[in-house]
């Protein structure tokens, strides 16, 4: 008898070590996600209307940030990571944004819980009438 009463007293103690344990298992699990930041070349498609022409910089590479666990970050090959911005949609003069797609193999990064993302997002050109 006083072995079951052992276990049904004290709930608000027990709860509270519970959640207590689980934050700090939490804790450990995240403070271990670390960010690398990689240079790779981005491939810019651009209108092929000869009757505009870029004003401004084309962006040749782009800043990618892989996160996860430190052990596996390091383990990511930045060759397998493709990256292209498409203008081939413009069709007038004027500063035009698009996001920066990466191409990776999703099933990999998903299984082994790591993120991969543009850094900027977006990159924009400024776009002119030929011969202007």
């Amino acid at each position: 008898m006083k072995l079951s009463h052992k276990w049904i007293s004290n709930w608000g103690a027990k709860i509270i070590a519970v959640v207590l344990s689980l934050f700090v298992v939490l804790g450990i699990e995240f403070s271990t996600i670390t960010n690398r930041v990689v240079r790779i070349p981005l491939t810019v498609y651009l209108p092929q209307s000869s009757s505009l022409v870029t004003s401004s910089l084309v962006p040749t590479s782009i800043d990618v940030v892989i996160s996860g666990s430190e052990d596996l970050i390091y383990l990511v090959e930045p060759s397998d990571i493709h990256a292209y911005a498409d203008f081939s949609f413009v069709d007038s003069s004027g500063i035009v944004r698009t996001p920066v797609l990466l191409e990776y193999n999703q099933d990999v990064y998903q299984r082994d819980a790591l993120s991969v993302r543009a850094d900027p997002s977006s990159v924009r050109i400024l776009f002119s009438e030929a011969g202007n």
